[in-house]
């Protein structure tokens, strides 16, 4: 099984676009949000390309193989126009013999843990900036950054994951680190 990893949005139609070719060219069997899809939030400027409309349509055309969680800007507005669940706090994925509890970062984090077992990651965004960074007892912090407000001078991107293999991408695919569990 091979994963998307995206977060941070943020109603950009342009930098979405960029996303969809990445897509296309990683072909993965699930894409994974972690939040802040529609709307770029009071503490955000407008990012390039601001068109919530589109980018609707845009993911709307891929719901088929989302898996959502819930923004600290999403709300139930966001809900009737988009025709995929995204308003679930987290989502937990098998890897191996670990799981991924996957949220959007702004409840659980690294300083407010979910319920994790040795060995398991906290996957989120919120941050907008990328992270791989070991905690607890053998745990893991992951986040994909952002792709349209990334943030500390990171670059727009997303992460993959097949077989154990994490990827950190820049929108035009190019490998910055990869993590092996």
């Amino acid at each position: 099984m091979k994963y998307l990893i995206a977060s941070d949005i943020h109603g950009s139609a342009y930098w979405t676009e960029r996303l969809v070719a990445a897509i296309e060219s990683e072909q993965p069997d699930r894409i994974v949000l972690l939040g802040d899809l529609l709307y770029h939030g009071p503490r955000n400027d407008l990012p390039q390309g601001y068109d919530p409309k589109a980018l609707t349509a845009m993911l709307n055309d891929a719901r088929g193989r989302l898996l959502c969680v819930r923004g600290n800007c999403d709300a139930e507005v966001d809900q009737m126009v988009l025709q995929f669940p995204i308003l679930a706090d987290y989502c937990v994925l098998p890897c191996g013999e670990r799981l991924i509890y996957a949220t959007h970062g702004h409840v659980y984090n690294t300083a407010h843990l979910p319920p994790l077992c040795p060995g398991d990651i906290l996957l989120h965004g919120h941050t907008h900036v990328p992270a791989w960074e070991p905690f607890g007892e053998e745990n893991l912090y992951l986040n994909p950054g952002s792709v349209s407000i990334p943030k500390n001078g990171s670059a727009r991107g997303y992460l993959t994951l097949e077989d154990g293999v994490f990827q950190w991408k820049t929108l035009s695919g190019d490998v910055y680190h990869t993590l092996t569990l």
